[in-house]
């Protein structure tokens, strides 16, 4: 009889795991490793979770769960990037790569990005004095893809500053 507990057991929670296997791949510590790697390689040290950070980061999420357009929350103590991505399957570690790429378009001699390129986000994650982030993922409501939101504390990308 317990044999066969343990089996159920085991059966439902493979079921569970590959029911969302993006849940696994979303966790603070994915955020957090994610943007130590960018930050790891202009020489920067590292960020940290914080909880307070990331209750609000998943509070404006919540939010946005109806439209999930990405409007930032203009929250004054937090810098922010929002992503959006179509489907489901979308991760922490996908979320910060597309904005870390953004690097490609920053020129650190001019401290600007290339003519008509986004490079904000690959800035804001490699802002020397923002030391702890908060970041929260969502489905969007009706299927209509993925929300992720990071906040960093203190925010950064000041006009006339450079990141590092």
């Amino acid at each position: 009889m317990e044999a066969s507990k343990l089996a159920l057991l085991v059966v439902l929670a493979t079921t569970a795991a590959m029911a969302n296997p993006s849940d696994a791949q979303n966790s603070p510590h994915d955020y957090v490793v994610a943007h130590n790697v960018a930050r790891a390689a202009v020489g920067l040290g590292p960020v940290t979770w914080d909880a307070s950070v990331a209750a609000y980061a998943a509070s404006y999420a919540r939010q946005r769960s109806g439209d999930c357009k990405l409007v930032h929350s203009k929250a004054p103590q937090y810098g922010e990037n929002l992503f959006w991505g179509s489907g489901k399957d979308w991760t922490a570690a996908q979320a910060v790569k597309i904005w870390a790429d953004e690097k490609a378009n920053y020129n650190y001699a001019s401290n600007s990005c290339a003519a008509g390129k986004q490079c904000g986000h690959y800035t804001q994650i490699v802002w020397r004095n923002s030391t702890h982030i908060g970041c929260a993922r969502l489905l969007c409501d009706h299927n209509a893809g993925v929300f992720i939101t990071c906040n960093y504390s203190p925010p950064g990308n000041y006009i006339g500053q450079r990141p590092y």
